[in-house]
């Protein structure tokens, strides 16, 4: 070590201990949580626990719009295909959002087909028991209706089959780089040929 340094000096002997945290709580809390989620359970007895129906969508971005997830609502255009009234939705368990668009008819259709399958799915309790209105389910099926645990309609990404081929001779000797190249070439004097060729065809005329 050269020159007339400074003796360096580690100060290794902080106490750390102080400074160390720990959570003892955690079997608590989640014994907490499971209690918490029996009550809500049992409060909002007969809907599904896991709340409102949300559509299907996709992620934003071009890293993330293969992936599909649970949106924050239909759209009215969606609840409507389904014959479904927006004021109505909210009160049968249908999250609503009139801000998203429908980009996609693939996506629309999806989302309608949802929605179908969920109201031929529907028993609605009538808010008094003596009391039936129109849309309210039969006793046969209030009798029958179980309260859901968990995801309701969950959201399934399908897979896509892939097919396995032989590898040719063809194939081997195919040239991935050169092709795009050449490819890339054709595009750039594509305007230029083409110019060419109309002024090849006026000579020939005259």
């Amino acid at each position: 070590m050269k020159h007339n340094n400074e003796i360096q000096g580690s100060h290794f002997r902080k106490h750390w201990q102080n400074n160390v945290k720990t959570w003892f709580n955690q079997p608590a809390r989640k014994t907490r949580r499971r209690v918490a989620r029996q009550e809500k359970a049992v409060k909002i007895f007969p809907r599904p626990t896991s709340g409102a129906l949300r559509p299907v969508v996709h992620a934003r971005t071009i890293k993330y719009n293969m992936k599909v997830r649970a949106g924050k609502g239909f759209t009215l255009e969606e609840l409507k295909a389904a014959g479904i009234a927006k004021k109505l939705a909210p009160t049968i368990g249908i999250s609503i959002d009139h801000r998203r668009k429908n980009r996609s008819l693939e996506g629309l259709q999806s989302n309608v087909q949802r929605l179908k399958t969920y109201k031929a799915k529907l028993v609605v309790f009538p808010r008094r028991s003596r009391v039936v209105k129109a849309g309210d389910s039969t006793p046969e099926e209030l009798a029958n209706a179980t309260q859901v645990q968990g995801g309701y309609m969950p959201i399934a990404r399908e897979k896509v089959a892939m097919e396995l081929v032989k590898v040719t001779a063809d194939m081997k000797s195919f040239k991935a780089y050169d092709k795009i190249r050449l490819e890339r070439t054709n595009k750039r004097h594509a305007g230029v040929r083409a110019n060419r060729a109309t002024d090849a065809e006026k000579e020939e005329k005259k």
